[in-house]
């Protein structure tokens, strides 16, 4: 009994805690610069548990210099203030 009090007190639990989460992130994400917002918005989506953080910047910031949307001294400050925000989904 203390058992299944114990795992329907959890999964109503988790889920609260993973909405604080990305809203913690959300918030953050409101105080980025536009081009650091950018970087975020196309980075959140990609995020799991798992997925380190630098990896997924790269992915979407390398393709964004390469065709001159973003430059490479603007890049690496956003992809490092939208990464701060981004610890905050995992």
């Amino acid at each position: 009994m203390k058992i299944g009090l114990f795992c329907a007190t959890m999964l109503l639990v988790i889920p609260a805690v993973v909405r604080a989460d990305q809203a913690s992130a959300l918030a953050c994400s409101a105080s980025l610069s536009s081009d650091a917002k950018l970087v975020y918005d196309k980075t959140a989506p990609t995020v799991k548990p798992d997925t380190i953080i630098k990896d997924a910047l790269s992915a979407v910031v390398r393709p964004m210099v390469m065709n001159g949307s973003m430059a490479q001294a603007v890049a690496r400050p956003a992809a490092e203030a939208a990464g701060e925000c981004l610890k905050l989904l995992k």
